[in-house]
């Protein structure tokens, strides 16, 4: 099969033998999402080699047991868990210590033709989500997470930083929960997608004259200017929700956390039961964040495009 794969720091569109696990279920890739995670993994995050992307819609092949799967299309959780540890054992492969993760570590992922994942990993897609929109219920749910571990009511006031495609959906499900979200980013032709859905904008140029107005601010710029940026935004006992996946260290000025009592949250996958729900009641738009469309076979291409600058989602399909 054809697999986009990261091998030797080089990006390369590869012949490779489908996966075969007997254990998992086997699923044709209908389409895949390209994000900046795969883009760091290219330049050298997690030290990953194999098949990369962790975004994408398919259909079951096979799967010995789950047989009601077949023939059914799917989304995948991307942590595969030990199935033994503590946090196995309450449900939760997220943070097992021995867990592989879709395309990130240990796991081939699914800028492919075909990948395997535990049918306990899937869930079936709603008939009334298209294969475009179901590319996002990741990212979705890794948004949307963010009400796992920060209490979001109506009067909370939000600032989401980054305009990008994970700002755009942390701003948009946050806005859900709270009435005073406000999303800051460089691009006014971005900010404008939310604003349709009538969530409150911000240039990044006049971001401080909000300095010190929020409860919670979510970095999601990709930027460590982005750290600072929120710190300047923040109440003194507010909390800031780290959401970036960038290759590299980050310098911050500690103090002002200590000195402000800031709660530090770090963020990373949410769960996809939720986002499905999202997608199927149409209470996020995610069509517009699609940039453009290529051939799993044009791959290579596709990377380099999802990397130029005012480039959205770039969908990978079969």
């Amino acid at each position: 099969m054809k697999a986009l794969r990261v091998e030797n720091n080089q990006l390369n569109l590869a012949d490779v033998d489908q996966p075969k696990r007997e254990s998992e279920a086997f699923v044709r890739v209908l389409k895949s999402g390209i994000c900046n995670t795969d883009l760091e993994i290219v330049r050298g995050y997690a030290g990953f080699s194999g098949t990369i992307g962790h975004e994408f819609v398919g259909v079951v092949e096979s799967a010995a047991d789950a047989p009601h799967l077949i023939g059914k299309r799917v989304v995948g959780e991307i942590n595969v868990g030990c199935g033994a540890c503590e946090w196995c054992r309450h449900g939760d492969a997220r943070h097992c210590p021995a867990r592989t993760v879709l395309g990130i570590i240990g796991r081939d992922g699914a800028h492919a033709e075909f990948l395997t994942l535990p049918s306990r990993n899937l869930l079936e897609v709603p008939d009334t989500i298209s294969n475009a929109q179901a590319v996002f219920v990741e990212p979705l749910a890794a948004a949307f997470g963010i009400t796992e571990q920060v209490s979001i009511t109506p009067e909370t006031k939000v600032a989401v930083i980054g305009d990008g495609k994970l700002g755009n959906l942390c701003a948009q499900s946050l806005a859900l929960k709270s009435r005073n979200v406000v999303l800051v980013g460089k691009h006014r032709e971005k900010l404008a997608l939310v604003r349709a859905r009538q969530i409150e904008t911000v240039l990044l140029e006049k971001a401080l004259k909000l300095r010190r107005e929020f409860d919670v601010v979510v970095e999601a710029s990709g930027a460590e200017a982005g750290f600072n940026l929120a710190l300047d935004l923040l109440k003194p006992r507010g909390k800031l929700v780290l959401k970036s996946t960038f290759h590299g260290a980050a310098k911050w000025q500690a103090w002002r956390v200590v000195v402000d009592e800031i709660t530090i949250v770090g963020s990373r996958c949410g769960r996809f039961a939720p986002a499905l729900d999202l997608l199927k009641n149409n209470s996020v738009d995610v069509e517009s964040l699609i940039s453009e469309e290529f051939s799993l076979t044009d791959g290579v291409k596709a990377i380099e495009r999802a990397a130029q600058k005012g480039v959205m989602k770039v969908i990978l399909s079969r």
